[in-house]
């Protein structure tokens, strides 16, 4: 690079500095006159935000179309991708709308004039002949659904909007805390009846254990009586057996008896008889 090619550049660069110092003044100048900055509630899957705001124009407020173009709100795109706006609103607390009807390019901005103009990509207007935003105002993004994506709020309505969040999150809390306790109320009901249900099975398996043993036992006795009963019958006819069998042998015996007595007669009659006959 030649000696007057760096020349040149360092003079850009200076220069470009200057520009930048003598922009951040201004810029500051602007905050100090009724920029509002508060977010107040964002979703938080949009890419879509409010940015800077405002709501007081600078000057006198003599109604003119510059002073109402004095006044305006900032809609940013923090996105890589472009999004399209056709249908989305931007409002204040009275409910003051205008509808956009663009497509908003990515990492880009576009300011919404009060007043009368002509729309670009940077700049559009709501053709109104009165101020929008007043010293204490809500600026609220909608989406084409009506969904709230953000929204803004200062002076009073910024106050007002804080304890209503307050307020919000005090019921939040109360809320979340009768929920975590009912959860908790609940865990204790269901494991009091886990309980009481284990408990009443443990006690009908005890029962129905003690039944089984209960029946086990009076089916043991009962064999065990059954056996002794078939082993005293099978006693007894052994014993009678054996009775009937001596008296078979005492009735044979009885009869050798009465034919000894015969023979004993026998005798006696021979004899009787030799004895007659001796003597005859």
């Amino acid at each position: 690079m030649s000696r007057s090619a760096r020349r040149f550049t360092a003079a850009v660069l200076a220069s470009g500095a200057l520009v930048a110092a003598a922009a951040l003044p201004a810029i500051a100048d602007e905050h100090d006159h009724g920029i509002g900055h508060g977010h107040t509630w964002t979703d938080p899957r949009s890419a879509v935000v409010l940015g800077a705001i405002q709501y007081n124009s600078p000057g006198y407020d003599d109604g003119s179309n510059r002073s109402l173009n004095g006044e305006w709100v900032t809609v940013t795109n923090t996105g890589r991708h472009s999004v399209n706006l056709r249908g989305w609103t931007l409002s204040d607390e009275s409910r003051r709308t205008y509808r956009f009807d663009l497509r908003l390019a990515g990492r880009s901005s576009v300011r919404v004039h009060t007043g009368v103009g002509r729309d670009t990509s940077r700049d559009v207007y709501q053709d109104l002949r009165n101020y929008v935003w007043d010293a204490s105002d809500t600026a609220i993004l909608r989406d084409a659904y009506g969904r709230r994506i953000d929204s803004k709020s200062w002076g009073r309505d910024r106050d007002r909007h804080d304890r209503d969040r307050d307020g919000r999150d005090r019921r939040d809390r109360d809320r979340h805390d009768r929920d975590r306790h009912d959860r908790d109320r609940h865990d204790r009901d269901r494991h009091d009846r886990d309980r009481d249900s284990r408990d009443r099975h443990d006690r009908d398996r005890h029962d129905r254990d003690r039944h089984d043993r209960d029946r086990d036992g009076r089916d043991r006795h009962d064999r065990d009586r059954h056996d002794r009963d078939r082993d005293g019958r099978d006693r007894d006819r052994d014993h009678d057996g054996r009775d009937r069998g001596h008296d078979g042998r005492n009735g044979h015996d009885g009869r050798n008896g009465h034919d000894g007595r015969n023979g004993h007669d026998s005798r006696d009659d021979r004899g009787g008889r030799n004895h007659r006959d001796g003597r005859d």
